[in-house]
Order: structure tokens, then C-alpha cells, then sequence
């Protein structure tokens, strides 16, 4: 003490204001009317105080520090198996930050927890009532801290990140008793000289291992001793110990409210508090104290409550602790029970637990008020007492952790059992200890049997935490869970699998045999479009516009998931409701553009079938493609037009209003977009493609509604591009329109090869080229002649450079179109190698055209030839006649001269004139 002062204090004047304070504090605490009960969360030494304390006491009224909101949800604990966590959960804030939703506050129980003995005897003992008296889930964000400082880290102990260390997601943790100093010198300090690694193991070896066997008396003066003395060392945080404080004011009005509304005795009250605030200096502690603090009104922001499962490493993760501290203690509440024969409370109907008959019996009258004695002096005197049967214990560790490292690969023996049961001995020893601790166990298991390498999936570390307890996790049982998840685990019944338990199930869906399988598929589909990855996983079978499934195959571990389909119970009453709810959500978001929409309209047509929704969300698809000013979203824009284009014209009559609108907005849109995204850098070229790719794909749609060509040939004509790219972009938009021909194309890329200064851009020109494939796909064969034109023409100087920025250029650019350029090179160019030698390209052999007629023959041979079609005319023109033989002297135009009124009569009659 005195070097703590003299280092943390000031010096050694300070330390008798340090013992008086720590006097005073407990002193207060105990002569306080309405008894004060000092805990720590998660502390096996804190659950069996509590509950020898309860069956002694039995008190009429138990104050709890729990946000006092979540007290409908404690009944709904008889029906899950420990650990859970208690959650409050708001999707949608109001009086918040935007970017704080979703708001998640949890309180983890486990049970071997001092709240839980708290809950099950005020549960399940008639007469008795639970009062929760900490903030609400509200005031937990309203006094929040995270403008005032950063959340804390994990330490180099913690756990690493795992799917179990998740379970709570990012929600903010509320725990009783966060006995840890907060000061960072103080806690080293007492690592250093407890010769601990981490506080987990402080705490177990100073704290928990004593107190487990010490009477009301002693642990609760110990308990106060350790709060007052972590309160009066810690840092003078501001905002952190205003808030402390400003949960003290709270509760305490609380109980006096509760008090003055009942005419409750104190006498016959309990309150469960952290040991830290059962030390409180605040003028409102106690029934006497202070009304001076007013408690401010809730937000109007909606919170909704349920149960999500939890597990240790979870619980871990979350408050900092050292990985497998939480097993450990599970197996130290088991040593206790057995050690003490304390009957715990648990509720009745609790999930893998038999009832207790004890709680049921009538509770025995309390005994005389007995004012507390000094039991703290003869505990800190006594020496620790050795406890044979941990030698058993020991021996058994160490048969055990053998037995479990050969299951894992490695090479263990008898001789290593030994060096472990040894090696735990001299490592207690060296740490002053008068007995292994399991932490010491654990660090002698790594020595003797890890050694340098791990051979399987675990290290000696993790197989000694699984040894003692394991990582378990609890379950929501059915009936606690929401109504969504309920109709969820209904509707999917028919599969036959035991959805609840945790791991992975495989499901077969034959929806051509069972037709009533096809509601348990679109269940799983919206599944896996709501929740994350991993917990409904599609193996065989996908879903399309347009198509039906006719067999599906499944990975389903929705037990595993079970907190993120709780969540989904917050939002909404069936899964259909809330996936509405998302697709509205983010088709309206602010930052929302016409490809999320239109994403939007593909999901509610592909999972919900619901034209209403789509219809809905497709005229806000025209309003936000209206308001764009960029063209970023066109690629997105187009594929997603195309396929909703394709699915309406294949399974409706007509097309719907909403799309016919927004097909001939967008192309006027895009019209009007088009010279500025041709000369706009921030305008890739594959958005320019993708521009074009909708005027020319949606071109007839757009002409049949109303539009104008003029106005996409005004678009392109008042296009100037600077870029390579983009120019052989404009060209192939002006192939297809008619203004520029093949030949002329042509002629210009042999230019551009021919020009040495233009030679180093050719590749961005290739690249134009096969992003206009997307709008003009028949230029494919000229863009296979470009390329095959490059090597063939260019030097090797020249070439090879080239190559890796072409090759680079096509995978960056042209991903996407290749296969288009592969198939049509694969149908250009000979099959074999033999026949390469001998291949001429096709642009290149070319032959001279050729008069069809016959040398030496007139025109009218081909009419003498084929003599029906002049008779048809003859008889249409009701002329009769015969055929004479022609004057090879004499050509059909003498004829035509000699008798005009024929053609002119002919010239009518087909004009209609």
C-alpha cells in the first residue's frame, strides 16, 4: 500500500486519506437501512454469496441494477438455455445520430451470475418482486460516450475475432460490477506484483478463489473494500465519471420512488448493485439521501426487446476478458456449489435443468437483524489453506489435456501428464501461490506439450479452455422467440430438420415431386437475401426472372444465426413485411440512383412476386434516372433494364406502364447526356458504351413509344471526343447509325497503324472497339480483323512493347466481351496448326467483282431464259401473244424505243398514277 501511494498517490502522506476513504466508504455501505449487495459480473464467488444470501434474507423486494426496460423480457429466460443475453434493439432513431442505427444495448447472463440468482428467486418465490433500476435503453445512449472518447480495445489477452465472439454483434454491452480499475498504471501494478499475466487472472487468484468459501459477512465487506478502493484510485474522466455518478442518482430515485409508491420496509429490500457503485458518494444514496436529481424524459426513438443467444467467448469479446476467463469461472460456480452444498435458484421449466423442489417451499421466516461484525480483519490474516482434493483435481487436468492433445495430432505420452502435473506445482510456486490455478495449468500444458509446433486446428491453449467447459453458447428456446421467427421455423417445417440446434443442416427440396416445398423455397431464398452469409446457403438451384425451381439443395444453420433472425423479428412480423421494408428502404434512400432502384424492382419481382411493389418502385426508378447528372450508373442501369425488358415481354401481355416511361425517358436522357460524356474524363468509357448500349438496344421500344431518331443522331453528331477510346467508340455509333462505312472504318485503322506517332495509342483504340461491342455487336468480326491487322503489320520493336499494355487493356476494360471476340476468332481462324501456313483472312481475300451477265449476250437472254415472268406480266397487262425468235443483230432497249407507250402503261400501273 505504501508503494501504491507513494507511486499512484503523490506520496506516502496520501495514503492515510486513501484508508480513511476506504472506511468510510464501506462503513456507509454497511450501516445503510435498505441492504446494499456488492457483485462483479460473471464472478462464481458473487453467485453463491447471492444465493446463500437470498435464502437467509429472503427479501420481499429486489432492487436490480438492469436497464429497467428490460424487465418483461426476464420471464421469457425459463424458456432458453444459458448463456442469453437480454437485448433492447431500435432499427429506427429519433433524437439520435443517423449514423448510430441500428441502436443494440445487450445484458448477457450466465449462470453462474450473481443477477441470475437474483431473477430466478424473485421469478419463481411467490410474494416477491423484481424491480429493475438502471437507465433505460434510451438514457444508455443519451449519456453515451462516443463523442467524448473512442470505444475501448480489446487487449492483447482478449479473444481473437470468431463467428461465437460475434454473437453480440456491435451492441453496446451493460454488465453489472465492472470491477476493473481504470487506471492503466494502477492495473499493471498489480499484474506485475500479483505475477499474473492478464486481470482475468488477478481476479481469479486474489479475489474469486478466497472469497469462495467466506461468509455474508467478509464477502461483502471485501466486495465494498475493492470497490471504494478501485473508485477512489481511478482517473478523473469527466464524461465517464459523470456518467457513473448521474446511474447512481438514477437508481437511487428509482428505489426511493418504488419505496414511497408500495410503503415497502427497506428492511425487507435487497439491492444487486456493482461493487463499484455500492461504494457511491452521491448526496442521493441511500433511502435518506437526496431528491434533488431528475430523471430526463426518453426519446421518442421505438425500442423493441428480445432474447438473443450468447455464448463465453461472446461475452469475452465484448467486456475485454482474457479468452476462456468465463469457462473457467463456469467450472469454479460448479467447484463452489459442490464445495459450499448451496442450492442455487434456478427457473423453474429452465432448458437442460431439473426444477428445484426448495423453491417451492414455503421460505423460512428471517431471522433477527444482526448488526454486522469485523469479518475482514481475521479473512486478510489467515493464511491460504491448501485444498487436497485439488491434487485429485490436478492429476485428472493433466490424464485429460494428454488424452486431448493426441486426439489432436499431437504427439502426448504418460511422460508428459507427469511434466504437466510438475510443471503446474513449480509454476504456482514461483508465482507465490499456494496452489495451480487453472491459468497455471494451463501455461504448464503449453510448455510440456505445444512445444514449438502445432499440428492440427487447435494449440494446447484452446484445447485446455474446451477442456474446462468449452466455449458454450446458449439458446433462444421456441417460445421466446418473435413472432417472424416463429412463422419462419412453421413454414419451413415440412423439410424435417431440427433448425434450432446449431451447426450445419442440408436440405433437399425435389419441388417437381413435392410441390409444397416451393413455399419452404421462397422462405429460404429471402433468407439468404435478409441475413448474413453463411446462415442459408444455396448449393444447388438458383432463382431467375422467369423460371421455376424444380430442385433445390440447401446448407441451413439458421440455429447458429439465431441472434441475426431475432433481429429480423424486430423489424417486422413476417419476413416478407421486412424485406418490403428494405427494398423501400434503400430505393429511397438520399444517395439512392436509378441502378439501386431498379435493383430494388429485380428483388421485389424475384422474391416477393409482387407487381404492386415493383409497379411502385419502378415509376420512382424514372424519377431518380431524371434527376441524375452523371452516367456512372449506366452499365448497372442497362444489364438490369434488359433482363426486367426480357422477363415482362416473355410472362405478361403488355408491358408495364412504368417501364414504357422509362424507356423513353432514359433515352432522351441519355440522348441529352451523350456529347458531354464523350468529352467528360470523370466518364469511363465503359459508361459511354453502356449509354449507347441502351439508345441502340432500346431504340425500336423507344421509336414504337414516341421518340425522335433525330435526336440520337443530333446526340452522336455533337460528339467530339478526345480520347482513343472514345473515339473508336463514336465510330462504331456512326457505323451503326449510317454515316460512316465499313470501308471508311477500315481505311482509318489502316491509318492509324501506318502512322508511327499514332502506333502507341492503337491499343486505347482496340479498347473502344470492344466496348462497342455492347452496343454494336456486329462490328465483332471487325475488331477480331483490328487486332489480328496489329500483329500482323507491326515490327517486333514495335509489338512486343505493345503487348503487355494490350493484354492488360482487354482484361481491364474488356472482361466482359471477350468471349465475344474468342468465338468469333475461333470461327475465323483454321482449326489446325497444318492449315495456318495456308490461311488467307477473309478482309484480305477479296476478289474482283464480276459482270453476271454472259460475255457476247445482251440483256434479253436472261428473259429468254426464264420466259413465266414475262407471261405473268403479259397477262396481268391482259395482252396475248406468242414468243418469236430474237435478232442476235438487235438488244431489248430497240425494242423498248420502237413501242414507249408499253413502258409508260407499265410505269403507271405499278405507280398507281
Amino acid at each position: 500500500m505504501q508503494e501504491a501511494a507513494t507511486a499512484f498517490a503523490g506520496g506516502p502522506d496520501a495514503l492515510e486519506d486513501i484508508l480513511l476513504g476506504l472506511v468510510a466508504d464501506v462503513d456507509r455501505a454497511v450501516h445503510e437501512p435498505l441492504e446494499v449487495f456488492p457483485v462483479c459480473h460473471h464472478s462464481p464467488a458473487s453467485a453463491v454469496a447471492m444465493a446463500r444470501r437470498l435464502r437467509e434474507k429472503q427479501p420481499k423486494v429486489v432492487y436490480l441494477e438492469l436497464c429497467e426496460d428490460m424487465a418483461p423480457l426476464l420471464t421469457e429466460l425459463r424458456n432458453c438455455r444459458l448463456p442469453v443475453a437480454v437485448q433492447s434493439f431500435a432499427t429506427e432513431t429519433d433524437g439520435f445520430p443517423a449514423e448510430w442505427a441500428p441502436l443494440s444495448v445487450v445484458a448477457p447472463i450466465t449462470e453462474a451470475s450473481a443477477e441470475y440468482q437474483a431473477i430466478a428467486y424473485a421469478l419463481d418465490t411467490p410474494g416477491v418482486e423484481l424491480v429493475l433500476v438502471d437507465r433505460s435503453s434510451d438514457h444508455v445512449f443519451q449519456w453515451d460516450a462516443r463523442a467524448h472518447a473512442p470505444a475501448p480495445e480489446a487487449g492483447p489477452d482478449a479473444p481473437p475475432e470468431d463467428e461465437e465472439a460475434a454473437l453480440h454483434g456491435d451492441a453496446v454491452g451493460v454488465e453489472i460490477g465492472d470491477l476493473r480499475p481504470r487506471f492503466a498504471e494502477l492495473e499493471e501494478h498489480l499484474l506485475r506484483h500479483g505475477k499474473v499475466r492478464h486481470w482475468s487472472e488477478w481476479w481469479h487468484q486474489y479475489v474469486e478463489l478466497p472469497l469462495g468459501d467466506s461468509d455474508h459477512d467478509t464477502y461483502r465487506q471485501v466486495m465494498l473494500l475493492i470497490g471504494s478502493l478501485f473508485r477512489r484510485l481511478a482517473p478523473g474522466d469527466p464524461h465517464r465519471v459523470r456518467v457513473d455518478e448521474d446511474r447512481e442518482r438514477y437508481m437511487w430515485t428509482r428505489m426511493r420512488e418504488h419505496l414511497a409508491a408500495t410503503g415497502t420496509e427497506p428492511e425487507d429490500c435487497l439491492y444487486v448493485c456493482g461493487a463499484f457503485h455500492a461504494v457511491s458518494r452521491v448526496e442521493e444514496f441511500g433511502v435518506r439521501g437526496s431528491d434533488t436529481f431528475e430523471i430526463g424524459p426518453r426519446s421518442a426513438t421505438r425500442w423493441l426487446h428480445g432474447l438473443i443467444p450468447s455464448s463465453h467467448t461472446a461475452i469475452e469479446a465484448q467486456f475485454g476478458l482474457a479468452g476462456g476467463s468465463v469457462s473457467i469461472a463456469a467450472t469454479q460456480w460448479a467447484k463452489n456449489l459442490k464445495r459450499t452444498r448451496v442450492k442455487p435458484y434456478v427457473l423453474e421449466g429452465q432448458s437442460g435443468r431439473r426444477s428445484s423442489k426448495s423453491r417451492k417451499a414455503v421460505a423460512a421466516a428471517p431471522g433477527p437483524a444482526v448488526p454486522p461484525s469485523d469479518k475482514l480483519t481475521d479473512f486478510l490474516g489467515q493464511p491460504p489453506a491448501l485444498d487436497r482434493l485439488d491434487e485429485a483435481e490436478l492429476l485428472g487436468w493433466s490424464v485429460e489435456i494428454v488424452r486431448a492433445a493426441r486426439r489432436n495430432g499431437y504427439l502426448a505420452s504418460t511422460a508428459d501428464a507427469i511434466a504437466v502435473f510438475e510443471t503446474s506445482i513449480l509454476l504456482a510456486g514461483l508465482r507465490d501461490r499456494a496452489k495451480p490455478t487453472p491459468y497455471d495449468f494451463q501455461d504448464a500444458a503449453v510448455t510440456c506439450i505445444e512445444k514449438d509446433t502445432v499440428p492440427g486446428r487447435r494449440d494446447v491453449r484452446r484445447i485446455v479452455e474446451i477442456m474446462m467447459g468449452g466455449d458454450r453458447v446458449g439458446q433462444v428456446g421456441y417460445d421466446a422467440l418473435p413472432p417472424l421467427a416463429r412463422d419462419v421455423h412453421d413454414r419451413l417445417a415440412p423439410l424435417g430438420l431440427k433448425l434450432q440446434q446449431r451447426g450445419v443442416r442440408r436440405a433437399l427440396l425435389d419441388i417437381a415431386s413435392r410441390p409444397e416445398l416451393e413455399a419452404c423455397s421462397d422462405v429460404l431464398w429471402m433468407l439468404r437475401y435478409l441475413m448474413p452469409q453463411g446462415s442459408a446457403r444455396a448449393i444447388m438451384g438458383e432463382r431467375k426472372l422467369g423460371e421455376r425451381p424444380i430442385q433445390e439443395s440447401w446448407d441451413l444453420s439458421l440455429g447458429t444465426h439465431q441472434r441475426a433472425l431475432i433481429e429480423l423479428g424486430y423489424e417486422g412480423v413476417s419476413i416478407e413485411q421486412v424485406l418490403e421494408q428494405r427494398l423501400r428502404r434503400s430505393a429511397y434512400a438520399p444517395q439512392a440512383t436509378a441502378a439501386t432502384v431498379l435493383a430494388a424492382v429485380e428483388d421485389a419481382t424475384l422474391y416477393l412476386r409482387s407487381r404492386r411493389l415493383a409497379d411502385e418502385l419502378g415509376n420512382h426508378a424514372l424519377q431518380v434516372l431524371s434527376a441524375e447528372r452523371n452516367v456512372d450508373g449506366a452499365p448497372e442501369v442497362l444489364r438490369r433494364v434488359r433482363r426486367l425488358l426480357a422477363y415482362y415481354r416473355t410472362s405478361e401481355p403488355v408491358l408495364p406502364p412504368w417501364i414504357e416511361a422509362f424507356t423513353k425517358a432514359g433515352y432522351a436522357h441519355y440522348c441529352t447526356l451523350l456529347p458531354t460524356a464523350f468529352t467528360d474524363d470523370d466518364a469511363a468509357v465503359r459508361h459511354v458504351s453502356a449509354m449507347l448500349g441502351f439508345l441502340f438496344g432500346m431504340e425500336s421500344l423507344a421509336l414504337s413509344l414516341g421518340c425522335d431518331r433525330t435526336q440520337l443522331e443530333l446526340a452522336v453528331a455533337q460528339s467530339h471526343p478526345q480520347d482513343p477510346a472514345k473515339t473508336a467508340l463514336l465510330w462504331a455509333a456512326q457505323v451503326h447509325l449510317g454515316r460512316l462505312t465499313r470501308a471508311e472504318l477500315r481505311a482509318t485503322c489502316d491509318g492509324l497503324l501506318g502512322n508511327p506517332l499514332v502506333v502507341p495509342a492503337y491499343p486505347q483504340y482496340l479498347s473502344g472497339f470492344v466496348h462497342a461491342l455492347e452496343p454494336v455487336p456486329g462490328l465483332t468480326d471487325f475488331v477480331v480483323e483490328a487486332v489480328s491487322n496489329a500483329f500482323g503489320r507491326l515490327p517486333d520493336p514495335v509489338l512486343l512493347p505493345w503487348l503487355p499494355t494490350l493484354i492488360s487493356t482487354l482484361r481491364k476494360d474488356g472482361s466482359a466481351l471477350a468471349p465475344l471476340l474468342i468465338r468469333e476468332a475461333g470461327r475465323i481462324f483454321p482449326g489446325r496448326l497444318a492449315a495456318l501456313d495456308a490461311w488467307v483472312p477473309p478482309w484480305l481475300d477479296r476478289a474482283e467483282p464480276v459482270d453476271p451477265r454472259p460475255a457476247g449476250t445482251g440483256g434479253f437472254a436472261l428473259l429468254a431464259a426464264h420466259p413465266a415472268a414475262c407471261d405473268a406480266v403479259a397477262g396481268l397487262l391482259g395482252c396475248e401473244g406468242v414468243w418469236e425468235t430474237a435478232d442476235p443483230g438487235t438488244s431489248g432497249a430497240v425494242l423498248a424505243g420502237l413501242h414507249p407507250d408499253t413502258a409508260v402503261a407499265l410505269e403507271a400501273l405499278l405507280t398507281g398514277v
